[in-house]
């Protein structure tokens, strides 16, 4: 039997969303351009990194080993992923005590300024040991941006979007993050393509990481000039605002956390390794040219993006749970097939690195709109942020770091994909037992949902 467990809150939230500007379509457009852009800005940021993670390895870590370096960048890469869960606790908390608008307008401030910076630093050869330890922190503060944006994101535009439609709206969250990633595999493929080694080691890398500059001043403009969800002003109206939104979320939404945490696993190291790891995996450890591996990315990326939508339909007419038990037993099944083609020739890793590509959509255009509608108004930019944002730090920051040390060990390139498909099947038992459906919950809710 389920019941519905009351949070302490000064007044009991109105029964219907708040209507008003939410209901005005130019709004709503503003909305989602000011979601799609920002979280565009800062998914290109992120993954400038993992578009050049090769060539980083190069030249800000000494070349004693090959292997060893590009571990060493995987390391850094991780590293970033350390910071994430004390961003998800400054912009959760930010989120739900200021506002969700300006801690989105903070976010990409952060990430824009970080990722430019990394542009302007000099390599291993000039400042020796000083360059990767810098490189470390800007990653970091990149991890620290990070951990607040996506969730942050979804729990915005979800807060606008309409009855029955709030996956194919939340669907602008990773449909940008894959658009992004296109952007940066593109700009990747154009300058490995167009530059000798010796230009794209000396200047060349730089213009991913400096292209931050520009676009996190137009993603600063645009979020700005939007005004806060009207979840958000109705519970400050209401001054049903708490002022320890974190704590709170762990205290009376920890089954919640767990749950979301549970399923997002997958999701994050699906991601990861589909997207940043498959570079350098196609690259050092099948033997492509970079160009032929940027170019299978760009065509899983693409694959991604146009599914999303799709996807994001079918979560709004089938339900949350139904759509992550497919996209779990898709991974637990097909991973393996999908890593064995991808050693098989170009055509072959196009097809494999787009299986992997849609079901990651499958996955995560059912993951956004749940992760918001799971939470009660008063912590949902908490509660998500943790549960969220603590399975990317655990498994996606460390995917391609694991995927590329358990192929040294077992040497084989099929390694990475028994690690998916175990973690896959761990998933679908927390879908199938723990998870409940969300999709009829209404955002404007103060209750905590209990099984």
């Amino acid at each position: 039997m389920t019941t519905d467990r009351w949070i302490p809150a000064p007044q009991e939230a109105p029964a219907q969303q708040t209507a008003g500007p939410a209901e005005e379509s130019g709004v709503r457009r503003k909305v989602t351009a000011a979601t799609a852009v920002g979280n565009f800005v800062e998914w290109f940021d992120s993954g400038a990194y993992a578009i050049m993670s090769a060539t980083l390895a190069g030249l800000f870590f000494p070349q004693y080993d090959a292997t060893a370096a590009l571990l060493a960048t995987w390391a850094v890469f991780a590293g970033g992923f350390i910071a994430r869960p004390l961003g998800a606790a400054f912009f959760g908390r930010y989120g739900d005590r200021i506002g969700r608008n300006r801690m989105l307008a903070l976010s990409v401030l952060c990430m824009s300024g970080s990722t430019f910076l990394i542009g302007l630093l000099p390599g291993y050869a000039t400042l020796g040991i000083t360059a990767p330890v810098l490189l470390f922190v800007l990653r970091t503060v990149q991890g620290f941006s990070t951990g607040g944006e996506y969730t942050g994101a979804a729990a915005f535009i979800m807060e606008y979007a309409p009855e029955g439609r709030r996956a194919r709206y939340a669907s602008v969250v990773p449909l940008t993050v894959g658009l992004a990633s296109v952007a940066g595999a593109m700009t990747g493929l154009a300058l490995t393509s167009s530059l000798d080694e010796a230009a794209l080691n000396s200047w060349g890398w730089r213009i991913p990481f400096l292209l931050a500059g520009p676009l996190g001043l137009i993603g600063l403009y645009l979020r700005s000039r939007i005004q806060d969800t009207p979840v958000f002003r109705a519970m400050e109206k209401r001054d049903a605002v708490h002022k320890a939104p974190l704590r709170d979320a762990w205290r009376v939404c920890r089954r919640q956390v767990l749950t979301l945490f549970g399923y997002s696993i997958t999701n994050a190291i699906g991601y990861y390794l589909m997207s940043s790891y498959m570079i350098a995996y196609m690259s050092e450890e099948v033997g492509y040219s970079k160009a032929e591996a940027m170019l299978t990315s760009v065509v899983a990326m693409l694959a991604y993006s146009a599914a999303c939508p799709l996807m994001a339909a079918a979560s709004d007419r089938f339900g949350r749970k139904p759509m992550l038990l497919v996209a779990c037993g898709g991974f637990a099944v097909a991973t393996l097939p999908a890593f064995w083609l991808i050693g098989t020739g170009l055509p072959g890793a196009v097809v494999g690195a787009t299986v992997l590509a849609v079901l990651v959509a499958v996955i995560g255009t059912s993951n956004v709109p749940a992760m918001v509608e799971m939470f009660p108004g008063q912590l949902r930019a908490s509660g998500s942020a943790i549960g969220y944002t603590a399975a990317y730090v655990l498994f996606g920051g460390t995917a391609p770091f694991v995927a590329t040390g358990v192929v040294s060990l077992a040497g084989s390139p099929l390694a990475p994909g028994f690690y998916l498909m175990i973690v896959a099947a761990v998933s679908a038992l927390v879908v199938l037992f723990s998870f409940r459906e969300t999709v009829h919950l209404p955002l404007t809710r103060t209750t905590v949902l209990e099984k």
